[in-house]
């Protein structure tokens, strides 16, 4: 059969033959024993390869003295570049970065600097996209979505402590410094001590400090200059054990009265992420705001 055009007659293109299931596999076999070979054939020579260079760097390392820290590092380096180049692919991080970002790969240079630069354009975009969020009058968020980082990073008595605070509003703490004339080198012995583990019912409480500071971190809490408004609270504070012992290895000593609160971060996060049953159904006590000049848990001027 001929196809008739402006110079002529030409022949037309042969037709396939119709090959059913079982013919392609057959044909098909011999190019997928050879890819099968090729494959098996490049894993073995990185093994041997890679054996060869780990065992050579380490003997390099043991004998220069390096830390185990930069022999891993070093290692895992050496054997993802020579894993590419077994595999054929050295250039993979330019090869995938003039696909997708030309421009980016032209002022990058280098594959490290195109990781670096790759950090950035995912960073600004997600900024971006946060901010056509806020403009977006039809953008509903109910949570905040480091909440579910933070449970995360929450110890079991660390949620009691802050559903103790969310019920029981700012709790009293005290420091306790050596007593000198005018303050003059007076040493701080016990910080921000309280008796929020115990009322929480912490089961570790020996780890109240901790837990405080980890809350301070995720800026759920924060310790303030300004004492409780019942200052008979602290009387009973003052006579717990742990206070009476920094007291006695003061000598002769002082307590500083401080209070510690939710923030507002830290106050609305217990309201969306614990169970705060109230028995009166009142709501959240009053916690007062971070102010600039108040120190976090811990050492206190």
């Amino acid at each position: 059969m001929t196809k008739t055009t402006r110079r002529g007659l030409l022949p037309a293109p042969p037709r396939l033959p119709d090959l059913s299931g079982v013919e392609v596999v057959v044909r098909g076999a011999p190019g997928l024993v050879r890819y099968a070979a090729t494959t098996w054939l490049r894993s073995g020579q990185w093994a041997l390869g890679a054996w060869v260079r780990v065992g050579v760097r380490m003997l390099q390392a043991a004998a220069d003295g390096e830390s185990p820290a930069e022999l891993f590092q070093a290692t895992t380096a050496e054997l993802r570049d020579f894993g590419r180049e077994v595999l054929g692919i050295p250039d993979l991080e330019s090869r995938i970065w003039r696909v997708i970002a030309p421009e980016a790969a032209e002022l990058a240079g280098t594959p490290g600097s195109a990781e670096a630069v790759d950090g950035g354009l995912a960073l600004r975009a997600r900024g971006a996209e946060l901010l056509r969020r806020s403009a977006d009058v039809n953008y509903v968020e109910d949570l905040h979505p480091a909440y579910v980082r933070i449970l995360k990073e929450l110890a079991p008595d660390e949620a009691r402590i802050l559903r103790f605070l969310a019920i029981e509003g700012p709790q009293p703490a005290v420091d306790v410094r050596t007593s000198r004339p005018l303050n003059a080198g007076s040493r701080l012995v016990g910080p921000g001590l309280s008796m929020i583990g115990a009322q929480a019912g912490c089961r570790s409480n020996e780890r109240v400090p901790a837990y405080l500071n980890n809350l301070y971190r995720l800026g759920l809490l924060w310790v303030s200059r300004e004492p409780v408004r019942d200052r008979n609270r602290y009387q009973v504070l003052e006579v717990q054990t742990d206070v009476a012992a920094a007291k006695r290895e003061a000598g002769r000593s002082r307590t500083v009265r401080r209070s510690i609160h939710l923030t507002p971060f830290g106050q609305d996060f217990c309201e969306v992420c614990l169970p705060l049953d109230r028995p009166d159904g009142s709501p959240a006590p009053p916690h007062r705001s971070p102010k600039d000049d108040d120190p976090g848990p811990g050492p206190a001027p």
